[in-house]
């Protein structure tokens, strides 16, 4: 007997209706990307191990813990990708597409060996924001107008709330790291195992432990906000500024320093609060700006950058807990086909399906194959949520004649073959 194999740990499948929820979540994002004039980028899964290594940091957990990392047959090591950003760079390097467009979206899974939990799986999905070039904090401001958008959108907005803050340059962050290695070192005795082991290695991320909350009350730690220098800050006051013009709602969290290293300046998350445990948060929607990390990865190409990432799964969870969009599922099936047993009206329906299809190309249909008696093909139908069902038979066919069955105000008609069309438009075109 062959053993029952399982979904590997950590991936997710998904079914019906979850996947229409999906699909109207990406397309309401979608068309807002399209308003805002960003542009589609089509990223490849695997990237050679070298670029996460070299630009996400080597002491964070992505790299220590979380990569999936293979050898290929010629002994190269790739990864799975764990996040868009650097593929994206390594894309706009390659191709030299600098001087195009400066906004893009990509969409698609990332893979990262971590806890499983409620809306964060080992492969995940994510929407990509990214813009090059451009260093005014208005585009900073945009990408969060963008976001805030999506939320309306979405009818999410009373249950999502947004923390920004100001990382400053990595000279500003090494000035800040000494304090805080020695606040940590004094301590010592509130932290877990795991991040007694990042006062030396990566300090920064012990702040994002919401197990600390603490000692944050006790207002004891080293603020960043202390050490930025003076360029830095104006460009917080004028994002924060743009952001009350606009009449988004934000809190200033100073101790917001995101996961990964590449990033400068404005950061920022999109949050909610965890749906079991209302003491945690769970965040959505984060990025921030990226000054240094194409020079860093192109030796020598002076351009700035900014992205964020929206985190699909949380969201379609958000999403349908607060049953914040709509979805008509009291019709599954358009039209439900049903050719009686002979090979004529089979011939017949096939015929007819197309000729509908090619007119209403939208409608969802199906053909019965089952050729069992016509109430045990009305019951499939039913079982299939149909509108409508048609249903051809020799009668039918010698006639020159259609049955058309609404489900819906339970009524049947008997249509003229020439007239069908004309029939379906007063239903489907209303």
């Amino acid at each position: 007997m062959i053993k029952l194999i399982k979904a590997v740990y950590g991936m997710h499948d998904y079914f019906f209706p979850d996947t229409i929820l999906w699909k109207k979540i990406e397309n309401i994002i979608q068309n807002i990307l399209n308003n805002y004039g960003y542009q589609e980028i089509k990223l490849p899964l695997l990237e050679h191990s070298e670029l996460f290594r070299k630009s996400i940091g080597e002491h964070t957990d992505v790299i220590e813990k979380e990569m999936y990392t293979l050898l290929d047959k010629n002994n190269n090591s790739l990864t799975l990708r764990p996040e868009g950003t650097l593929g994206f760079i390594r894309a706009v390097i390659e191709h030299n597409i600098f001087s195009n467009n400066k906004r893009f979206w990509y969409n698609g899974p990332m893979f990262r060996y971590e806890r499983p939990q409620k809306g964060r799986y080992r492969q995940f999905h994510q929407i990509g924001l990214e813009v090059l070039g451009l260093e005014s904090p208005y585009i900073d401001a945009e990408i969060i107008i963008i976001i805030n958008n999506i939320w309306k959108k979405l009818n999410i907005t009373k249950n999502i709330f947004l923390e920004i803050n100001t990382i400053g340059s990595l000279k500003d962050r090494k000035k800040y790291i000494e304090k805080l290695v020695l606040f940590w070192e004094k301590n010592y005795s509130y932290l877990d195992l795991n991040d007694k082991k990042k006062i030396y290695t990566n300090p920064l991320r012990i702040l994002d432990n919401y197990k600390y909350n603490n000692i944050k009350q006790l207002n004891f730690i080293p603020k960043l906000k202390d050490f930025l220098n003076k360029e830095s800050i104006d460009k917080f006051n004028k994002f924060c500024n743009i952001l009350n013009i606009m009449n988004i709602k934000f809190t200033i969290n100073y101790y917001l320093v995101r996961g990964l290293d590449y990033y400068n300046d404005i950061v920022f998350e999109w949050k909610t609060y965890d749906i079991s445990n209302q003491n945690i948060s769970k965040t959505i929607c984060g990025g921030g700006r990226y000054d240094k990390l194409i020079n860093n990865m192109s030796n020598g190409k002076n351009h700035s950058g900014f992205g964020c990432a929206i985190g699909i799964e949380r969201l379609l969870l958000l999403v349908q807990k607060n049953q914040s969009l709509k979805l008509n599922l009291n019709f599954l099936i358009d039209i439900f086909l049903i050719p009686m047993e002979s090979n004529s009206s089979f011939k017949k329906i096939l015929v007819i399906s197309e000729l509908i299809r090619e007119k209403f190309p939208k409608l969802r249909m199906i053909i019965s194959y089952c050729f069992k008696s016509l109430k045990k093909q009305i019951i499939q139908a039913n079982k299939y949520k149909s509108r409508f069902i048609l249903i051809v038979g020799q009668k039918e066919i010698k006639n020159n004649l259609i049955i058309l069955k609404d489900l819906y105000i339970r009524k049947q008609i008997s249509i003229p073959e020439e007239k069908l069309i004309l029939n379906l438009e007063k239903y489907f075109n209303s």
